[in-house]
């Protein structure tokens, strides 16, 4: 088997890669009938110098590998027919702006594998890059509420080496005594709470934080079972949930009073919101930073008024008039929102070290086999079919 990883063409160009130097030369060492290549780049994380001085070649003609590995959509004029392709498609809910990639991919008879779609068998997804969207999303929080304040500053997460380099600022940080709501129990969750540990921020139970007051800084996570309940019989119960979250309330309202919020929830147009855009003129709500990790535009954080960027992270929103202001003014009048869509690619190299670690653990032996379900079930296309589990595409897929 011959892997290829491919040069990201979706502009703007993502930096992270598939798998790192190392981790190829590990490939090879390991299973000696796969070999890899790599396409040069100008724009990786890890340059094409740290795969030569690995081991590892470079090659600009992909046509000969039978798998290639990419992060983002691939341009349409750059997907070789017949391939097996593996990479973040965005096609799965019918996304108008890929309708042109999905009609290709099926018209050049690809394989196409998405990352999003591999699953356990529970539905559990195997392999993303929500631990660093929710590291980075934290130490936004916390970048921004430094700047808006006056308190503090912190590099922003693109501008150190790694994790490693943005981290070692905390010990510098002082912060004062803020309450933090932290939303969500997946991955991203994690991330951002492994932020909290590195600042040493307490955490403290949901009761103890609605009723008491803290001379240093704390943080409450409120996972689903915390954040809703059923309107009827006031509990929670996972799977009801997931199949019917409308019948659900959301229980945030007490939390508003609170000053940062981190949002890592997974939301759908079915489930509550947190709070409704009237709410921020209660004299109750403090929240004065938003950090939208999950990043729904008039989602479960409703004053979400649009993506924002790597490079200008930050935008305020204006309580009394509903209007997008610019961040970073300490007015109560004011919050700051961070949405940026791909934070992930903030940290890229360690991003992508631990995407690659799941890749050769969890996917490899499942391409091996030769005859996997994982695999099946992430198969979105294939030799100018729907995958078995994506025929509720029809109307998108295919040309009428």
């Amino acid at each position: 088997m011959k892997i290829g990883l491919i040069k990201e063409g979706k502009i703007p160009t993502d930096t992270r890669v598939a798998l790192t130097p190392d981790q190829c030369m590990d490939v090879m060492r390991t299973h000696p009938n796969i070999s890899i290549v790599v396409q040069p780049s100008p724009n990786r994380s890890y340059s094409d110098q740290e795969y030569i001085a690995a081991g590892v070649p470079m090659q600009d003609d992909l046509s000969d590998c039978d798998v290639l590995l990419g992060i983002k959509e691939v341009p349409v004029a750059d997907l070789i027919p017949d391939k097996t392709y593996f990479f973040f498609s965005h096609t799965k809910k019918k996304q108008p702006y890929n309708q042109k990639l999905m009609h290709t991919l099926i018209e050049k008879k690809i394989t196409m594998i998405d990352y999003e779609a591999l699953t356990y068998d529970n539905g559990q997804r195997i392999i993303g890059f929500g631990f660093f969207a929710g590291v980075v999303g934290a130490h936004n929080a916390l970048l921004t509420y430094g700047k808006k304040s006056g308190l503090f500053e912190l590099k922003p997460a693109h501008e150190c080496r790694d994790m490693a380099d943005m981290v070692k600022q905390y010990r510098h940080i002082q912060l004062p005594p803020v309450k933090i709501v932290v939303t969500g129990d997946g991955r991203v969750a994690h991330g951002i709470l492994h932020v909290m540990e590195m600042m040493d921020i307490d955490s403290v139970a949901q009761n103890d934080f609605l009723a008491n007051e803290y001379p240093h800084p704390v943080y409450t996570n409120l996972k689903n079972e915390l954040l809703y309940r059923n309107k009827e019989t006031h509990e929670f119960h996972r799977n009801e949930f997931h199949e019917h979250p409308e019948q659900y309330e959301c229980l945030f309202h007490p939390y508003i009073k609170a000053d940062i919020l981190i949002n890592g929830i997974y939301w759908d147009t079915k489930i509550q919101r947190l709070f409704e855009k009237s709410d921020v003129n209660d004299p109750a709500f403090k929240l004065n930073v938003i950090s939208d990790v999950t990043c729904d535009i008039d989602g479960s954080v409703p004053v979400n008024m649009g993506a924002s960027t790597i490079a200008d992270p930050v935008y305020g929103y204006n309580k009394k008039t509903g209007q997008q202001t610019a961040p970073f003014i300490n007015d109560d009048s004011i919050i700051d929102i961070m949405a940026v869509d791909n934070l992930p690619n903030e940290l890229p190299r360690d991003a992508s070290n631990m995407f690659g670690d799941h890749i050769i653990k969890h996917i490899l032996p499942e391409l091996m086999t030769g005859d996997s379900t994982i695999l099946d079930r992430a198969t979105i296309c294939s030799n100018g079919k729907l995958g078995s589990h994506f025929e509720y595409l029809s109307d998108y897929a295919y040309k009428a």
